[in-house]
């Protein structure tokens, strides 16, 4: 199963759980060139929405935010994976830190067609580098 597993930054802004919202913001993004790599948003409760974003260039996306006056949170640690969509996947990761008993705090996953799948996902600040040793991770 031929996958890579890259170190990111991401961070993430809380906005507005209404029809829209999410939208204009990957619309200034996008009109900025923003190359955004991955995506996770989720109620997080109150009328609001947590908008996790791991653009190619973080420095991008602070710009924009800092022009757009979005409060993002401070830049934050993840891993992206991308791979040949075979059955179990996702397994193959996540099982090596399971095995080192390194806890796997979310994790979203998708196949993107084509014999390809990816995935994101996030370990305890503490447990960052350890992980990132264990994969192989760039």
């Amino acid at each position: 199963m031929a996958h890579t597993v890259r170190k990111m930054d991401y961070c993430y802004l809380t906005i507005a759980s209404r029809a829209g919202q999410g939208g204009k913001i990957l619309k200034i993004l996008k009109e900025a060139g923003v190359n955004l790599l991955a995506l996770s948003a989720f109620p997080c409760g109150q009328g609001l929405a947590q908008f996790d974003l791991m653009p190619e260039k973080m420095a991008d996306l602070t710009k924009v935010a800092k022009l757009n006056k979005w409060k993002v949170s401070n830049p934050r640690k993840g891993f992206l994976v991308q791979g040949d969509d075979e059955l179990g996947a996702a397994l193959a990761p996540l099982a090596k830190l399971a095995d080192k008993k390194i806890n796997v705090t979310a994790a979203d996953a998708i196949s993107t067609g084509n014999g390809r799948f990816g995935m994101i996902f996030w370990v305890k600040p503490k447990d960052y580098q350890r992980a990132a040793t264990i994969l192989g991770a760039k």
